[in-house]
């Protein structure tokens, strides 16, 4: 009869060394998974601006675009720059800054040469206190920014009050604008909708102090509301507090008639061909306004329109693909000469 044998202490058990390496490798791995898992959900608690950062420079990477600035008189612009080609220079709109492009940089960039920067006042360009950001003072701020960046002429892009300073720019300064295009643009004569009444009677239907009010504001802009998450909105929400003093500001100085009706007062100044793009259901500039654009393009050397469904006021974020290839052939087609 065999006499079974047991195996010595911790000989049976002993793994191979291959075995040992990897159990050791996916414990460390787990730890530094826990590690990140609880240093994120901590940035999330108490510093979520700082995510929001990380999220903004991952999408300007994408984009393969980088930040750079230029000093302009008392003006410190920031701005993106990025792509090779013909040259789009992008205005942004009210309470907006350079980063509502980047979806439109990413996409753009593959074909041309893009800049977009921060409007002075907005973004990280530089604000001066007690200056006026009207239309036409930023219009003037314009001209000294492509004289410091050496742009001869550019395809002038603009949304909504960006709209009013591209279309006021075009008209001043023709020489250096190729080709202009106003997204859902501020500045020309449109139908009397709820938010120009409240506008006009003084109220900023822009401002917000809680979630709820987050909300109403960014449903006046989009069609659907986006998914962002709620610390994040609490950021976004202290940020148009600290803001409000200049944006309200601002957006009073916007109300008088020769701000509103900027670029309908200047049409007959537009030799240039022009592009206007409107989302059908804007509730804050209504499509109207795209038939005061054809209908006063009485010297423009070629007119085009194209009109979204789905979407309100933020065509550039709401219909990004959709956008960037109507640029694209707007630009293409009316690329500056050499470009």
């Amino acid at each position: 009869m065999t006499k079974s044998t047991l195996p010595a202490a911790g000989q049976g058990s002993q793994r191979p060394l291959w075995q040992r390496l990897l159990i050791r490798r996916l414990k460390f791995l787990a730890v530094v998974a826990l590690v990140l898992g609880l240093g994120l959900g901590g940035c999330y608690l108490f510093a979520p601006q700082w995510l929001l950062r990380a999220e903004v420079a991952r999408k300007a990477m994408a984009a393969h675009v980088e930040t750079h600035s230029v000093q302009v008189g008392d003006t410190k612009w920031v701005y993106y720059e990025g792509g090779k080609g013909p040259t789009l220079l992008l205005l942004h709109g009210f309470g907006a800054d350079k980063n509502v492009w980047l979806e439109q940089l990413r996409l753009l960039t593959p074909n041309f040469h893009v800049i977009a920067p921060d409007l002075p006042g907005w973004g990280d360009s530089t604000r001066v206190d007690g200056a006026s950001y009207n239309i036409d003072a930023q219009a003037a701020r314009l001209q000294g920014f492509v004289a410091a960046l050496r742009l001869q002429q550019v395809i002038l892009v603009g949304h909504s009050m960006g709209g009013a300073i591209a279309g006021t720019y075009a008209a001043d300064h023709p020489e250096h604008v190729a080709a202009l295009a106003l997204i859902d643009a501020f500045g020309l004569k449109t139908r009397e909708n709820d938010f120009v009444r409240q506008s006009l009677a003084g109220t900023n239907l822009f401002n917000y102090d809680d979630r709820a009010g987050f909300e109403r504001a960014t449903l006046l802009a989009f069609e659907k509301m986006p998914s962002i998450p709620g610390r994040f909105v609490d950021v976004l929400i202290k940020k148009n507090q600290d803001e409000r003093p200049f944006t309200d500001r601002t957006f009073h100085e916007l109300l008088d008639p020769s701000q509103y009706l900027s670029v309908q007062n200047r049409l007959d100044r537009l030799t240039m061909p022009v592009l206007g793009l409107w989302c059908h259901d804007d509730k804050i500039i209504d499509i109207s306004g795209l038939d005061s654009l054809r209908n006063g393009l009485t010297h423009s050397s070629a007119i085009s329109s194209s009109v979204l469904s789905g979407c309100n006021h933020m065509p550039v974020l709401e219909k990004p693909e959709e956008t960037s290839r109507i640029l694209g052939a707007f630009a293409v087609q009316h690329m500056p000469l050499g470009g």
